[in-house]
């Protein structure tokens, strides 16, 4: 026990108790239960582990080997004591998700049946409008496992090369072969699966060709290129391991595209003066909006009307300009993007003998998810649908990626360079499946039933289990951040937060009382949240700082795909706003799955 001192004012000093970290009370109560003289043996351990933590192949060698690596937390070497046990409880050998599992998914399925980690303008280091363009935040997104990197690719000044930015924005560009050559570097640093570029292409046809050039130079034998255009199926991730594959729309004439944009500068105007809105993020980023009611119902126009759907990211124009597309360049593209003419109903078309990627604005998503999420979801079954953040979002926020997930769309585009609530979303469920970028869509999501019925997003289930959990108490904030970080006259007043992202029956968020005063909270709060889709939840842990004057601070966050969420006490380390592990802060908590 030692003291820490705060200074209110020249001649008034605080003094505050520091304690160490105790185990909770029910931790005692099992060690008890589970241990004989004040020892855990390696059978005690084991029979732990098989019945609280519901490790149900667990051995006693498996045992043993935690009692050696905590053996130097007590002096007897034939088992744990109460501090070593809790030592143990509490470290990272005791994670939520189970590293040793690595890629445990079925990879050897066509690529539609996945989600797919999927960044939007990934170039950008920062807002819509004015930030630079780089390759730093393309490398920075493959670090993390990010299996789809977007280009805007446009001439350069002088019409002789090819550089990537922002279109009709202030974005400083980046050499396209600069973004090749480091996607080429570390595009299997962290996942050997598939890399997708999906290229916007703004380029007169000799351009395209040099593209075309610059492509095969650059990834030669690793380049993915189909045999033929149009394809029934898409190969599956594991038979396209460390290839890289070419998605865009069909060439297209650069002036022609330029003539249509024009008339989307004022779209851009528009969205400088929503973004003036939009800052008003918290210190931890907004609330993640509701599926219930804030978005979709909203829509008074049920109706997706054919212009809806021709925007300036996806406007079709190949069967108007083919003659002048490069043929060279048409044959890098395995996925072949664009939407029909005629409407959502056509876009939502499936054809037998060829498959397809459709792209729809986050709100093309929720207006068409009113009348036709039935059709969305069969689409996806063998197509490839990707949604991007609607055009208002010049700060590089984010939207709901649920929206997405819940009709199957495999590529939900997200601005990787910021950070906030809808991005912690994306970076838990990508951590499923070893974190290898590719997570398989629940089964319900790709069968058809008898009468060729597929799964409706708006139905409401029945709760297939309950997700019990229990907060115990946090550690590591003293550790990782100055003493005054959170105030300056005392210690933090922590709480939690934990709840649930999912189909809107699911979506909830509940809270801790807050502890006054301790850098070592202890809680000791027990939630319980039903699911009826516990194959898209994700589970949703935040630690903030009660703050009586100001907003309150941020303590750490992290996000976890229930799917793969372990029984059991765990220890869960808490990540920063921009998604970086902390050092040392973590919670205790405990899951039970009550069926």
């Amino acid at each position: 026990m030692s003291k820490q001192t705060y200074s209110v004012c020249f001649c008034w000093r605080r003094r505050f108790k520091l304690a160490l970290a105790e185990a909770p009370l029910e931790i005692k109560t099992l060690f008890e239960e589970y241990s004989e003289n004040e020892i855990m043996t390696p059978s005690h351990l084991k029979r732990f582990l098989v019945e609280v933590q519901k490790q149900e192949k667990a051995t006693e060698e498996e045992a043993q080997a935690i009692i050696d690596s905590f053996r130097h937390f007590h002096r007897r070497g034939v088992g744990l004591n109460l501090e070593s046990f809790f030592k143990y409880l509490f470290s990272d050998d005791n994670p939520p998700l189970l590293p040793s599992h690595g890629v445990h998914h079925d990879m050897t399925l066509p690529l539609s049946h996945y989600f797919i980690y999927t960044g939007h303008n990934s170039y950008l280091t920062g807002n819509q409008l004015s930030s630079e363009c780089s390759d730093v935040p393309i490398i920075n997104a493959l670090k993390r496992g990010v299996r789809v990197i977007e280009l805007d690719i446009w001439p350069n000044a002088a019409k002789d090369n090819i550089n990537v930015l922002h279109g009709n924005t202030l974005t400083p560009p980046v050499e396209l072969i600069r973004c090749l050559r480091s996607i080429k570097e570390y595009a299997f640093v962290a996942s050997e699966y598939p890399v997708v570029i999906t290229l916007e292409d703004h380029l007169t046809t000799d351009l395209q060709a040099k593209v075309a050039e610059m492509v095969t130079n650059t990834f030669g034998d690793i380049l993915f290129t189909p045999n033929t255009e149009s394809v029934k199926e898409f190969p599956s991730p594991d038979s396209l391991k460390r290839r890289i594959i070419i998605s865009t729309k069909p060439p297209k004439e650069y002036l022609g595209a330029k003539e249509k944009d024009k008339g989307n500068d004022s779209q851009h105007e528009k969205g400088k003066e929503d973004g003036k809105a939009s800052g008003e993020d918290e210190a931890w980023g907004k609330e993640v909006p509701s599926l219930r009611g804030g978005t979709i119902e909203d829509y008074k126009d049920n109706n997706v009307d054919e212009e809806d759907l021709n925007d300036e990211d996806e406007s079709d124009e190949s069967v108007k300009l083919a003659h002048n597309e490069a043929p060279e360049y048409r044959r890098l593209i395995a996925i072949h993007a664009g939407k029909p003419k005629g409407g959502l109903e056509e876009c939502l078309k499936v054809d037998p003998d060829k498959v397809r990627r459709l792209s729809l604005s986050e709100q093309q998503l929720e207006k068409a998810a009113i009348n036709h999420g039935k059709q969305i979801v069969r689409f996806t079954q063998r197509n490839i649908l990707r949604v991007y953040p609607k055009g208002t979002r010049i700060d590089s926020s984010n939207y709901n990626p649920l929206i997405g997930w819940m009709h199957g769309a495999q590529m939900v585009a997200f601005n990787m360079q910021g950070y906030g609530r809808s991005l912690w979303l994306m970076h838990g469920m990508f951590r499923a499946n070893g974190g290898c970028g590719y997570v398989k869509k629940p089964d319900f999501l790709l069968q058809t039933g008898p009468d060729n019925e597929v799964f409706d997003p708006k139905a409401k289930l029945p709760v297939k289990t309950t997700l019990k959990v229990t907060v115990y108490m946090g550690e590591g904030w003293y550790y990782d951040f100055k003493h005054t970080h959170f105030d300056q006259y005392s210690p933090p007043d922590f709480y939690t937060r934990v709840g649930i992202a999912g189909v809107p029956s699911d979506t909830v968020m509940k809270k801790t009382k807050a502890i006054e005063d301790n850098w070592l909270p202890t809680w000791n709060e027990t939630f319980e949240f039903p699911l009826s889709v516990p194959e898209l939840a994700l589970l949703r842990i935040e630690v903030h700082e009660y703050d009586m004057s100001e907003k309150d601070d941020f303590g750490g966050q992290t996000c976890l795909p229930i799917r793969e969420l372990r029984s059991g006490i765990r220890a869960i380390p808490l990540n920063s706003q921009k998604g970086e592990k902390y050092p040392s802060v973590k919670l205790l908590m405990r899951f039970e799955f009550i069926n």
